[in-house]
């Protein structure tokens, strides 16, 4: 394989969890990754990782991109824009979840943080790459969301649902903290909110690419129940706010009822999205790691939430995310996607 015809795939959320499993695999498979991480030193441990399990360096690209602020994901995507380099896919992996904060937090821009990360930054990661997503032969967009944002799912099932409303709080502008517009702050409830837009996010962007002619693979998932040990990944902040707690919550659904999967199997089942045929049907798909039974998962196509499959919705969210991006950063959106016979 020469170095033109390389795979080049670009990832967010690679520093930790799923997403440093998925890219150890990639890697050393022999495809060239682009590795967003939050800041420079995230950057080399992320690298030097890596290339101690034996990935080749020159396969490894890795650029400073805060998804917590919008103003650096737009400067990052303007030097990948520069550089120029064609992806095959865009894996819309990292994710921010607050459960056990009690204030919101926000961004300099002045967006509650678990919405800004988990769906703000990413949708202006695709307004901005697809171009680049364009060069290639058999692209695909993978994003990684949660059974959480269905109600009826076992996770979807505690604490307060997913729900987005009439989306007041969106349309309110910077400074909501909520979508909804009416709950009071809920951090669980803003990580569901968030997952429930990534999955209408992935559904609005394959009904814009295909009424552009374009017919991509556009997949969103859920990895199950994943509790690492150690300190830090996904559930670092709630170690932070009730360590105990966590503990019990872990020691309970991971180690004694076995309702959780392993960071390396979802990290295979990621790597499987981005580069299996058997997952390159043009369109939206959503996946999910089905808890089955004690120990046992299945990873099946599956429906979204009844709100999840809302194209209306989905289409409103994804204006009403482009028009606050460009209100709170000050930049015109990208020109519409090119018409293409293709």
């Amino acid at each position: 394989m020469t170095k033109a015809d390389q795979p080049r795939l670009l990832i967010t959320g690679a520093s930790s969890g799923i997403g440093l499993e998925a890219s150890r695999r990639l890697v050393l498979d022999g495809y060239h990754l682009t590795l967003l991480c939050r800041t420079p030193q995230r950057c080399r441990e992320t690298s030097d990782r890596l290339e101690d399990d034996g990935a080749d360096p020159d396969n490894l690209d890795v650029l400073p991109m805060d998804l917590a602020d919008l103003e650096d994901v737009e400067r990052s995507c303007q030097q990948l824009l520069e550089r120029g380099h064609r992806f095959d896919a865009l894996i819309l992996n990292a994710g921010l979840q607050s459960v056990g904060v009690r204030e919101p937090l926000f961004t300099p821009q002045g967006i509650e943080r678990t919405f800004a990360v988990n769906q703000l930054a990413h949708q202006l990661i695709l307004m901005r790459l697809l171009p680049l997503l364009f060069k290639s032969r058999q692209p695909r967009v993978v994003i990684t969301a949660s059974d959480v944002h269905n109600p009826s799912s076992g996770g979807g099932r505690v604490g307060r649902p997913a729900g987005l409303g009439t989306m007041d709080g969106l349309h309110s502008g910077a400074g909501f903290t909520m979508v909804d517009g009416d709950s009071a702050y809920d951090a669980d409830k803003a990580y569901k909110d968030s997952k429930l837009c990534n999955v209408l996010m992935g559904r609005e962007l394959a009904r814009q690419l295909q009424e552009q002619g374009r017919f991509i693979p556009v997949m969103a998932w859920s990895p199950g129940l994943v509790i690492p040990r150690g300190q830090g990944g996904f559930f670092r902040t709630s170690r932070q706010q009730n360590p105990l707690g966590l503990a019990l919550f872990a020691l309970v659904a991971r180690d004694l009822l076995r309702l959780t999967e392993t960071v390396q199997t979802a990290g295979e089942l990621l790597a499987s999205l981005v580069i299996d045929a058997d997952y390159s049907k043009p369109g939206f798909a959503y996946y999910s790691n089905t808890l089955l039974g004690p120990g046992r998962h299945r990873f099946q196509s599956s429906p979204t939430s009844e709100e999840g499959a809302d194209a209306s919705k989905a289409k409103d969210l994804w204006l009403r995310c482009e028009q606050l991006i460009s209100a709170v950063i000050q930049v015109d959106p990208p020109p519409a996607m090119p018409e293409t016979s293709t």
